[in-house]
This record gives C-alpha cells, sequence and structure tokens, in this order.
C-alpha cells in the first residue's frame, strides 16, 4: 500500500509538468494575442480615420452641388434661368435629383418627371420643417435621412440655405438649394475599398441636428463586436465610423506554428519525464515480480526469507509466531476439478491470509499449495484463537456452478519458545503440519519438540505414489442409487475402458457408474452392491461380478470389490477396485463364496 502511494505521486509529476507547460503556453499566446490585437487595433484605428476623411468628400461632393446653384442664385439676383438645363449637367450617378425651394418651398425639381409630389413648402412641412427653420435661422447646411426613396433605395437631403444681400447691407433669405444623394452609392468607391482591405463597418448619422438619436447611413451588414468608432461633424449631424476587421481581431494572428511547437515542447518534457519514471517503475516492478508469486501476490520465498532477515535485523528479540499451511488433498482438486479451480482455491487462501493476518504479518506462498506466515510481535498464546479459527473457516471453490469444500491443515509455531534462530521456525512449523496430516487433516497443532522429521517422508511416498501405483483399476464414485456420479478413476481403469484420458472417460460414461455395466446387469448389481452393504459385513465391503462395458462396445466379466467412506467432500462414497475375472481365474481358486452374475 505504501509503495501505491508513492507510485501514485510520481505519477502526479508528469501532470504538473504538463499542466504547468501549459499554462506557461497560454501565457505565451496570450501574450502574442494581446501584442497582435493591439497593433491590428492600432491599423484599423488609422484606417477608420481614413475613411472617414473619403467618405466626408463623398458627401461633400453632394454639397458641392448645392453650392453650384447658389453661386448662380447669387449671380442671377435670385433666379436660376433654365434651371433643367443647369441641373442636368450638375448630374451624377450618385444624385437623385436637384432642386431650389424659393421662400422654402420647391419649386423645380430635376428631372421632374415623377418627382412632382416634391413641390412641398419645406418650411411648413411636418416632418421637414423643424431641421428647415433650423438651417434656415442658423444659415447652415443640414442634412435630413436616409429616407425611403418613391423611386427605390434610400437617400439624404442635403439642404443649402441660400441669403440675399439687400440694399441696406442686410440679408435676406431667399430660399434652399436642394440635392437628394443615394445612399450607399454615393460611398460605393469608399466602401469598396472597406470591403476589400477586409473590413466590415457601420456608418451611422444623428438624425437632425436637433436630436441625440441616430439611424444607420450605409453597412457591410454584419454585426461588429468591440469595434474602432471615429466620429466626425457634417451638415449639423454627428457621424459615426464603425471599423473592424472581417475576420475578427485574430487577424494576421496565425495561433498554429506557436500551438504546434509550444504543445511539443510540453509533450517532449512530459514524455521525457513518463519515460524516466515508467524505467524506474519497470525497475520496481521487476523488482517486485523477483520476489512476488505471481499467483496470489503475495512473497515467494526469495521475498520471503529478505523479509524474515530484515525483521531479525530491526528487532532481533522480537517475539513472532510461524505458521505453515496447505489444502487438504490439493491434487485432488486439481485431478477432479481441473487446474483453473485449482488456482482459484488458492487465491481464495491467499486472500484470506490477506485479510485475516494483516498488514503487520510477512505472508509467502513457499510452492505448489503450501504457503507460511509469520506473526511479528505475538506470542503463540495471543494467536492461537485467530490461527485456529482462520483454520476452521468454510471455504469453497466453484465447478460447474456448483460449490465444493476445500479445507487446509496448519502448523505453527513460536520463537524463542520453540527454537533459538528465527530461521528455524517454520522448519518447526512444517513438522507440526504434517503432524497434523497424519492425524486427520483439516486441523491446526501448535509445534512440540517430540515430533519427527521422519513423519513428513512417510506422508509424502504415501500422497505421491499410492494412486498412481495401486496394483488394479481403481475408480471413485458417489454412494447413492440416484447419483452414482464418478469422480476419480485411476490411469489404469482408464486404460482398462479403452479410453484416451480422465475427459474422455468422463465424456464416454456420462459420469455414473452404473454406466460401465451391462443393460441387462444394472439392477442386479446395485441391488447386490446395497444389500451386502445394508447387511454390513466384512467392514461394509461389497463383492460382486458383472460385464465391465468398454468404449469400443465390447464387455469383459470383471470382480467389483467396493468399500464405503465417508468423505468430507461428498459424504459417503465408494472405493472400488476392478479386477478382470480372466486374470483373477487364473491365480486364483474360483471359489470365493461371491455371487456371480451369469454371463
Amino acid at each position: 500500500m505504501h509503495s501505491q502511494k508513492i507510485h501514485n505521486k510520481k505519477l502526479i509529476l508528469p501532470v504538473l509538468i504538463f499542466l504547468a507547460g501549459c499554462l506557461a503556453l497560454a501565457a505565451v499566446l496570450y501574450h502574442s494575442y494581446r501584442t497582435n490585437l493591439k497593433q491590428v487595433r492600432a491599423v484599423t484605428e488609422l484606417n477608420a480615420t481614413t475613411y472617414a476623411e473619403r467618405l466626408q468628400n463623398d458627401m461633400n461632393r453632394g454639397v458641392a452641388i448645392t453650392d453650384t446653384l447658389e453661386e448662380i442664385v447669387l449671380s442671377e439676383n435670385g433666379k436660376i434661368d433654365n434651371f433643367q438645363k443647369v441641373a442636368g449637367n450638375l448630374m451624377t450617378d450618385f444624385v437623385q435629383s436637384i432642386q431650389v425651394a424659393p421662400d422654402g418651398v420647391v419649386t423645380d425639381i430635376y428631372p421632374e418627371g415623377g418627382n412632382e409630389a416634391g413641390k412641398i413648402d419645406l418650411i411648413h412641412d411636418e416632418s421637414r420643417g423643424e431641421i428647415c427653420r433650423y438651417g434656415r435661422d442658423k444659415n447652415i447646411v443640414t442634412m435630413q435621412g436616409p429616407f425611403d426613396l418613391k423611386q427605390g433605395g434610400r437617400g439624404i437631403a442635403i439642404r443649402n440655405p441660400v441669403y440675399l444681400e439687400c440694399p441696406d447691407g442686410t440679408s435676406a433669405f431667399w430660399g434652399f438649394t436642394i440635392v437628394i444623394i443615394r445612399v450607399p452609392e454615393v460611398f460605393e468607391k469608399s466602401v469598396q475599398a472597406l470591403t476589400q482591405f477586409g473590413y466590415d463597418y457601420c456608418l451611422t448619422k444623428t438624425v437632425s441636428p436637433l436630436s441625440d438619436d441616430t439611424e444607420v447611413v450605409s453597412s457591410s451588414g454584419n454585426i461588429l463586436k468591440e469595434p474602432i468608432t471615429f466620429e466626425f461633424e457634417f451638415c449639423g449631424s454627428t457621424f459615426g465610423l464603425e471599423v473592424m476587421p472581417t475576420d475578427g481581431w485574430n487577424h494576421g494572428w496565425n495561433i498554429l506554428p506557436q500551438l504546434v511547437l509550444g504543445i511539443s515542447i510540453i509533450l517532449l518534457l512530459t514524455g521525457l519525464t513518463v519515460i524516466v519514471l515508467v524505467v524506474e517503475r519497470h525497475r520496481e516492478i521487476l523488482k517486485k515480480m523477483a520476489i512476488t508469486d505471481p499467483l496470489t501476490g503475495l512473497l515467494n520465498r526469495k521475498g520471503f526469507d529478505e523479509q524474515l532477515k530484515k525483521m531479525i535485523q530491526d528487532d532481533h528479540c522480537i517475539h513472532c509466531v510461524g505458521a505453515q499451511m496447505d489444502i487438504d488433498d490439493f491434487k485432488f482438486i486439481n485431478d477432479m476439478y481441473g487446474h483453473v479451480v485449482g488456482d482459484a482455491a488458492l487465491k481464495s487462501l491467499a486472500q484470506d491470509m490477506k485479510d485475516n493476518f494483516g498488514v503487520n504479518a510477512i505472508l509467502c506462498r513457499n510452492g505448489g499449495d503450501e504457503f507460511s506466515v509469520i506473526l511479528i510481535g505475538t506470542t503463540e498464546k495471543e494467536a492461537k484463537s485467530k490461527i485456529e479459527s482462520f483454520t476452521l473457516k468454510p471455504r469453497h471453490i466453484t465447478y460447474n456452478g456448483e460449490e465444493h469444500p476445500f479445507y487446509i491443515s496448519l502448523g505453527y509455531a513460536e520463537y524463542p519458545k520453540d527454537c533459538d534462530d528465527v530461521s528455524e521456525l517454520i522448519r518447526c512449523a512444517d513438522m507440526a503440519l504434517y503432524a497434523v496430516k497424519l492425524h486427520g487433516k483439516h486441523s491446526c497443532s501448535p509445534y512440540c519438540s517430540d515430533y519427527k522429521i521422519q513423519n513428513r517422508s512417510q506422508l509424502g511416498f504415501a500422497l505421491q505414489d499410492v494412486s498412481k501405483n495401486l496394483p488394479g483399476a481403481f475408480l471413485i464414485y458417489i454412494a447413492d442409487p440416484e447419483d452414482d456420479r464418478i469422480l476419480f478413476a485411476n490411469r489404469e481403469l482408464i486404460e482398462f475402458a479403452g479410453c484416451k484420458d480422465f475427459d474422455d472417460f468422463l465424456d464416454y460414461t456420462g459420469q455414473r457408474f452404473k454406466n460401465l455395466i451391462h443393460p441387462d446387469e444394472r439392477d442386479s448389481v446395485e441391488t447386490s452392491i446395497w444389500k451386502q452393504i445394508d447387511a454390513k459385513t466384512s467392514g461394509n465391503n461389497d463383492y460382486v461380478r458383472f460385464h465391465f462395458a468398454k468404449k469400443d462396445g465390447t464387455y469383459l466379466p470383471v470382480l467389483d470389490h467396493g468399500r464405503i467412506v465417508e468423505n468430507r467432500y461428498y459424504g459417503n462414497v465408494f472405493y472400488v477396485l476392478i479386477m478382470d475375472c480372466a486374470l483373477v481365474e487364473s491365480y486364483y481358486d474360483n471359489k470365493t463364496g461371491l455371487e456371480t452374475v451369469p454371463e
């Protein structure tokens, strides 16, 4: 757990480097963005000033027409002879109409066709009167609009008040020279230049010199965000020109090269850090693998010895209890259910060790189904109840959806009570373990100085060799007339049946003992077996002859010598020797006194 926490802390380092790099990159990009934005806005502001002047010049072309008419009126003492011809010479492509309004009343319009409705009294008109009177009284050129033209489009009226000099030296209001200009046609070249250079714009003006309300004169049609604004006065109105780059304020700022370079540097630094940590982690993993059992996650014997040595170095006088354990009949579990189930039993036991003995214990799998435990800082008396409850705890394995119990045996010893050297502790516990094995298994026992090491070799010999070398075909099946499931068959019986291996044998028999009996003999054989068992003769043994069904379809007469035995896993089971009758009769007198079944 401690090493895992250290590892997790190390993993934070590349994350921190990555985040720090991202923050630094963000700061650099932000500085670059602000610098570029400042430059772009400065250029845009300069352009806004330039284009505002051009727009003024465009509108001055309309004012110039009214000035020309004014000069004619003044030179002819209030008259304009041949107005239509004069106005026609003054017309341009952006002018909708040219008008004169003596005393404020429009009398002449060019072109006249379609514009007759424009001959009105400007001074007293509801919509035009106020601004016209203002221009007259202040003697200033005024603009009104934009407004919808009857001919289509929109226009602005420019009205120039004209004053004549009287004989007494005073000035008298003559009327207005007027030009109606079309928008945005009057700004066409200036607007095209704005758009061609990559700008969106919006030109506004106050409604009149008498109002602060604004109206749009011309626009690119796009929404402007944080535009540069330039204001100027023209013909009594306040104009505002708003400008911004069409592609936004990021114009000219290419983030991609900086971003790619920055990310590359960040990833390089992060990657180098990760590589260093991975190499270090692999070194730690390899070191751990060298001392760890891969199946259970416990220490292996090398790691166990190292931990034991370290414990002795830290405190030579510490009390501790060593335990040695294994799974009862583990070979039977592997042979019967397969190694996958056997591995599950080993892992289950290992997890129980972790849960029961805690982090202060040294836990080890020696190999196979043998496990060792060192309980640090405790005595045999203190550990006894925990060891006993751990040994007797119910444990199960699952095979084909069914749970089957398995059991352990355990021996334990105490240092320094039972040995002078901690290194001898497990040897003492091992002797106690095999004493348990010789006395029935599924139990635990402390070490006793009277234990003989020869007991271990005796037990080992029995477990390894008896089943393999038993003379004759040997079979184990459940002692239940309704469930005679086969649990075990030795190699000689499998070969006798004509099968390749145990799996082939189970497949052939359907895992039922009765399927090894000739179909015509099954009822009589089972009746004979149970009659003998119920009579409890010969120590619950039975003898019966029947024809053994081989896989190739042939039948051989055999002698069945069975014994009923109580098993902790399956209850009552039959241990059976199957002998070829021909072989038996060639060596023994056929006067057995046993009931025979006719062939």
